[in-house]
């Protein structure tokens, strides 16, 4: 066909075209598509993040192109009671599929099991629950934002000084964006010093005491690590009170923190491509709730796994410095939607 395309002329070749179109079967549907009533959820935990709110534009677009109702769940609290019990309330609603970030993975086990049994498809979201029967798992590569972290804070302290990191423990995405940082470090930039690692739990409040504390005990401190964006709030606040020469970054990115980029008081943030998680999300959950539309060449019939099953989708992560800032301006990106 190939040697054809380049043979003829352009009328030729449209009318050629014209035929090919002609001959499909006129009444092909796509099977990207929804039955009316069927529903999709995004489960989240501290719902009113604004991190959520691209990623749900992303999972409404593609929920929208197939003709699919969404509903946006979770609980308020950074507690992973409730959010187990908001997942086991979404259950109740009898959706297709669920695309949850588990504020933990090992306790959302059983909840996310029993609903694969039940015949609810579940995909993770920028935290995993791994040994669970989750059926794929969509996040930006939290090793390689890592290895760029600490490179450009190595780069910026000129390989040798002082850091320290800030953590929320158990939260999967967070603690490896923690770890590999501090691995990188020691093996690649032995001359940097970790002097402090403390837990602040995503809360500004505890993140500027933290860094108070760091402060005073180490006042040749020289860059800040953090794994997400609330807690970068209470640092920076530290940081400007104390009158130090800190260099910020961090994961994810607010409303507070990106002013906090504009005016350069954070060095730069790597923020997953949210509105591709979302995106990309809910695809993977409606692949997975219809497993019929693959055949893949491999052994999933005998051994009763979803041929879905991708371990890892990455939606990439970009990097927001001063100069892009207002590309990531979350009001301008939701005007005039609904």
């Amino acid at each position: 066909m190939t040697s054809l395309w380049k043979k003829l002329s352009v009328p030729a070749a449209a009318a050629v075209a014209a035929l090919t179109i002609a001959q499909a079967p006129a009444s092909a549907e796509s099977k990207f598509a929804c039955e009316p009533g069927d529903t999709y959820i995004m489960n989240v935990m501290v719902s009113a993040h604004p991190y959520w709110v691209p990623v749900f534009e992303g999972f409404k677009q593609a929920a929208s192109a197939m003709g699919c109702e969404v509903i946006f769940s979770g609980t308020p609290d950074y507690d992973i009671t409730k959010q187990i019990a908001s997942f086991e309330q979404d259950l109740v609603k009898k959706p297709k599929g669920i695309l949850l970030h588990p504020m933990q993975a090992d306790p959302f086990i059983e909840p996310i099991n029993r609903a694969v049994d039940s015949g609810v498809a579940v995909v993770t979201f920028a935290a995993d629950s791994p040994n669970s029967k989750r059926t794929s798992y969509i996040t930006s590569d939290n090793l390689a934002e890592a290895k760029f972290a600490a490179e450009e804070i190595a780069e910026q302290l000129g390989g040798s000084g002082e850091y320290a990191v800030l953590e929320n423990p158990g939260q999967s995405n967070h603690d490896l964006r923690v770890t590999a940082f501090i691995d990188y470090m020691k093996t690649h930039y032995p001359e940097m010093k970790l002097v402090g690692r403390q837990a602040s739990n995503q809360d500004a409040n505890r993140a500027y005491q933290a860094v108070q504390s760091m402060l005073q005990a180490n006042p040749n401190l020289g860059a800040l690590w953090i794994p997400e964006a609330g807690s970068a709030e209470g640092a920076v606040a530290a940081v400007l009170e104390a009158k130090a020469d800190v260099v910020i970054m961090h994961a994810d990115v607010t409303p507070t923190t990106l002013e906090h980029i504009k005016a350069g008081n954070v060095h730069m943030a790597l923020n997953p491509n949210q509105g591709m998680q979302g995106f990309m999300g809910f695809v993977a959950t409606f692949m997975a709730a219809h497993p019929d539309m693959i055949d893949p060449f491999n052994d999933y019939e005998r051994s009763g796994y979803n041929p879905m099953g991708i371990p890892f989708i990455d939606n990439g992560f970009a990097v927001i410095t001063k100069e892009n800032a207002e590309d990531f301006d979350l009001n301008a990106y939701m005007e005039g939607r609904s």
